[in-house]
């Protein structure tokens, strides 16, 4: 086992190079967020989800989007409690989550597919409870384990069938 000075740098070393891997993810996050600053979008650093956020983004239906490093966000706070995508879809009642703590399960996916979170997040249904990467965005919110999506478990179905 690694004395416990070097396993932390391993992990800055892995943390860095997650960053510069999702680096192209990022710079639309951030084109993004930016064109929302003149009308009334803030950033932060938020070191907690890994993440450059603007917040009070004035598009969209609400909630987040994470491109990379970056998340944009409609409202004030990411530690906004919300329900999972199976709960919203009537699969389950599970308890609501924070919506920082899922974001930062897509932070961490983006930084080790890097360019190729976009293709297999949209090849596995995109914004859907059908998702894997959205499921163990939400287990991970539940949880604080299981981020990455494969294998991913069964949807929770409540005995129903789909």
């Amino acid at each position: 086992m690694a004395p416990p000075r070097a396993r932390g740098t391993w992990r800055v070393l892995a943390l860095l190079l997650g960053i510069a891997w999702t680096l192209p993810n990022s710079a639309l996050g951030l084109l993004a967020g930016a064109a929302g600053l003149p009308f009334g979008a803030r950033v932060r650093i938020n070191r907690r989800e890994y993440a450059l956020v603007f917040h009070r983004w004035p598009w969209g239906p609400g909630g987040a989007l994470t491109l990379g490093n970056v998340i944009v966000h409609t409202g004030e706070s990411l530690d906004a409690r919300c329900r999972s995508y199976a709960h919203r879809a009537g699969l389950c009642v599970d308890p609501d989550m924070l919506l920082g703590d899922h974001e930062r399960a897509h932070v961490f996916q983006y930084m080790v597919l890097g360019p190729l979170f976009l293709p297999m997040y949209l090849l596995c249904g995109g914004v859907s409870v059908r998702n894997r990467f959205e499921r163990a965005a939400d287990r991970y919110a539940h949880t604080g384990r299981g981020w990455w999506p494969w294998p991913a478990p069964a949807v929770p179905t409540n005995g129903r069938r789909n």
